[in-house]
């Protein structure tokens, strides 16, 4: 395709996944000359089949998404290693390609620092965000029920569109949580319960990590095709190298390259990065100047700092009765019973015995989730084994059909000391320093990881569950690859990176609409307040203009 630089843009975006997608749709809708720069390809909807076949053959080479090599590479130097292409896309849709699809509000709580731990506040509250959670709820097509008693105040109690039903194992649990004295609920999703703005209901391929073959799932090449009918221009597989500033406070060129080694300028009036709360900082800093010698919008000194993600603590073992294990693709039930009060008791309703918690220290948030795809797959032990005929059905209904398991989020503190920097020792495919993660947990999150091991172990007791396995703090546990933090939004420029409109504080025409504006991580998963922010942050890059 032609990759030259557009002649007249009034706004350049990089990154073309849900952040970007959603302000360039809005901002290409009000009439204005919108260009997408995007670091991966475009990959063909049609691909889609192929990667599904290619995703559950054990053995099958490389990654059905493209990362890794030289153009992926990072570095780890803080006390935890962290595996960032283990779950990130560089193309055009981003993370939204392979994600689970779940999208929870977060809590008036998360934004106004009153949970009891040491959360700083944020600089917006929730009912700023609440007309535009309802807006990205209408864009992406979520599907959702009322069922939930912690969930924080809407303006309309529907969804776009019905709710998916509890499976089976949800039905299972819902016995021994009432035993308990805990509430289960329904999971608002982004995958179409009906035909769903031209995209089909979801027909229960059950990959929906790492691909929903059918298009039920939303992924921001809706937005991208959206804006590109509204008159944007992506120019995909051009990383940028550098943000150029013009000496009065403004940006004034992005500079990419082409696979092609062709290097360009691409001007705007308006600049928003949406490039992810990896590769965000990591431009800001590879942009240094003379007039910025430490990187771009870093007079604070914070850019790449305080990176967060959620920590996942899950169990599970086996029960003595079919649980349809890997019927669904995806979570349908819930609790967040334990989300505003994670160290709250729990009281099993007929003998009376109490369950508390072991300390009274502070805690993060916990989502605990009850899983629909516990234990392995039949196709991926008929695929691993080596018999066949009589004697692979035997071991088929040995070994598959009553696995079932717990999960959860649990979010980590914002940490100065847990940062994205450069490392100038290794570079990627253009001569450009990698990211190198500095990443450690601290005492709260294995505190509130234990905590929530606590509470699931009671549950999968009181259901009768042969417990086999425990993601905890000494094995299992890891990030569930939601990138926070980087770039934080405040009112104080010595201490933040962008205000609350998401505009630098250093430059009049840089915003940055990203999870990497987040003051907190709370414990639920991102994406819906990444798109309702991105909304907001369209709306004030279109006043500008």
């Amino acid at each position: 395709m032609q990759r030259a630089p557009t002649d007249r843009a009034d706004v350049c975006i990089v990154g073309a996944g849900p952040a970007g997608a959603l302000v360039a749709n809005q901002l290409a809708s009000d009439g204005y000359d919108v260009t997408i720069l995007e670091a991966g390809r475009r990959f063909d909807f049609d691909e889609r089949q192929g990667q599904m076949e290619r995703s559950i053959r054990p053995g099958e080479p490389g990654d059905i998404w493209e990362m890794g090599g030289e153009r992926d590479d990072w570095s780890n130097t803080g006390e935890r290693t962290y595996p960032l292409n283990v779950a990130r896309v560089k193309g055009v849709g981003g993370s939204t390609l392979h994600w689970q699809g779940m999208v929870m509000r977060m809590h008036p709580n998360d934004f106004d620092g009153s949970h009891d731990n040491d959360d700083p506040a944020w600089p917006i509250d929730y009912d700023d965000l609440r007309p535009y959670y309802a807006e990205a709820e209408t864009a992406l097509g979520v599907a959702g029920t009322g069922d939930n008693p912690f969930a924080p105040p809407r303006e309309d109690p529907t969804w776009p569109m019905p709710g998916f039903k509890p499976s089976y194992s949800d039905s299972l649990f819902e016995e021994a949580c009432s035993n308990l004295g805990i509430a289960m609920h329904s999971v608002p999703n982004a995958r179409n319960s009906e035909s769903y703005d031209g995209r089909s209901q979801c027909v229960g391929y059950g990959t929906c990590q790492p691909v929903c073959p059918s298009g039920a799932k939303y992924d921001a090449t809706v937005h991208i095709e959206d804006a590109e009918a509204a008159g944007a221009t992506v120019i995909d597989r051009v990383p940028v190298q550098r943000l150029v500033t013009d000496g009065d406070g403004r940006v004034s060129a992005a500079v990419y390259v082409t696979p092609e080694g062709d290097e360009y300028r691409q001007e705007a009036r308006e600049f928003v990065l949406a490039a992810g709360g990896i590769e965000i900082p990591r431009l800001l800093l590879l942009s240094a100047n003379e007039d910025h010698p430490d990187g771009l919008a870093n007079s604070s000194g914070a850019v790449g700092r305080y990176f967060m993600d959620h920590l996942f603590a899950g169990s599970g073992g086996t029960l003595d009765r079919r649980t349809r294990q890997n019927h669904v693709g995806f979570i349908t039930s819930e609790s967040h019973q334990f989300y505003d009060d994670p160290g709250g008791a729990v009281e099993h309703v007929e003998t009376g015995e109490t369950f508390v918690a072991e300390s009274d220290a502070a805690y993060s948030p916990i989502k605990l989730e009850f899983l629909n795809y516990a234990g392995p797959s039949p196709v991926e032990i008929a695929l691993n084994g080596d018999d066949w005929g009589d004697s692979m059905l035997g071991e088929l209904r040995a070994a598959y059909g009553n696995s079932i398991a717990m999960g959860g989020l649990v979010g980590m503190p914002p940490r100065r000391e847990n940062r994205v920097t450069l490392d100038t020792t290794t570079t990627d495919d253009h001569g450009n320093p990698v990211p190198d993660i500095k990443w450690s947990w601290g005492d709260r999150v294995r505190r509130s990881i234990a905590r929530a091991n606590d509470i699931q172990h009671t549950v999968l007791n009181e259901l009768g569950v042969d417990i086999e396995w425990t993601a905890n703090v000494e094995s299992g546990s890891g990030p569930a690859y939601h990138h926070m933090g980087t770039t934080r939004m405040g009112t104080d420029p010595d201490e933040s990176v962008v205000n609350p409109r998401m505009r630098s504080h250093d430059l009049s025409n840089l915003s940055i609409a990203s999870s990497s504006v987040f003051v907190t991580a709370g414990s639920m998963n991102p994406t819906l307040t990444i798109a309702a922010l991105a909304l907001k942050c369209a709306d004030h890059v279109g006043e500008r203009l």
